[in-house]
């Protein structure tokens, strides 16, 4: 029996180490290595894969090492950027609508004003990013927007909520923690269980937006907007709040530990 629950503990003890390392990719990381820091191509390189990419089909950039790069303003729709490197590239104002970036890394990635309309970022890397202004119009995302800056950003209909598919992964959904999202339109917005913890939220539009479960500890949300917005389950432990939104927060938790200006 002993040594029965000695393994039983070990094995809980692996699958926690499994979880964790799932949960923070970063981790044990070289972020400086030539992998995560160089470009296997030229800006003149990416415009000739984009232009001769197959007609309806969007270029190829899977695995490529992009980091660093000016493509800024480039026409990207429907392009693979699969598990792909943009780390500190410069994308502002460059289309990306239908785009697949799923577990690609842009860390500190400059998408100012870019357009991402039904784009896919599942698991996708974007800490430190600026997406001021962009466009994410009914994409689907569990990247990790840690620290980002999305003023202003567009998030209507988009799918933030997290993917109970991949339990074995640990739980991937949004992370905003500590992002400024100022602003930002998250019109009927799926937010369920996604993570808002001392974002900036001052002035967003949750109309219709799904908050369930989600968390905003800290956050603020003076200014928000949240008529018909689910909020059911909203941990809002040290949030601020306006004190005229609190019938829309009815269903949140902790509301009484909200400070309410």
């Amino acid at each position: 029996m002993r040594l029965r629950t000695s393994f039983l503990a070990f094995a809980f003890t692996i699958a926690a180490i499994f979880t964790a390392a799932a949960q923070d990719p970063i981790r044990g990381l070289d972020l400086t290595s030539p992998d995560m820091t160089t470009a296997e191509m030229t800006r003149g390189q990416v415009e000739e894969a984009v232009k001769t990419a197959p007609g309806g089909h969007g270029a190829d950039f899977n695995g490529k090492r992009l980091s660093g790069l000016d493509l800024s303003g480039l026409d990207f729709s429907g392009a693979d950027f699969h598990a792909a490197r943009l780390n500190h590239t410069n994308l502002s104002h460059a289309k990306l609508d239908g785009a697949t970036l799923d577990q690609a890394w842009a860390l500190d990635a400059d998408l100012t004003g870019a357009s991402l309309v039904k784009a896919s970022l599942f698991a996708t890397q974007m800490a430190g990013a600026r997406l001021d202004g962009a466009n994410l119009t009914g994409s689907r995302v569990t990247a990790d927007l840690t620290g980002a800056h999305l003023a202003n950003a567009r998030f209507e209909d988009a799918n933030c909520s997290a993917d109970e598919k991949n339990q074995s992964m640990g739980l991937m959904r949004a992370t905003f923690k500590s992002a400024d999202l100022s602003h930002a339109d998250l019109t009927r917005a799926n937010l369920a269980r996604a993570d808002l913890r001392f974002a900036k939220l001052s002035g967003a539009n949750f109309a219709e937006a799904t908050l369930r479960e989600a968390d905003a500890s800290g956050a603020d949300l003076r200014g928000a907007v949240l008529q018909g917005a689910d909020t059911s389950g909203l941990d809002l432990d040290s949030a601020r709040i306006d004190a005229a939104s609190v019938p829309y927060l009815a269903k949140a938790i902790h509301l009484d530990r909200a400070s309410k200006e």
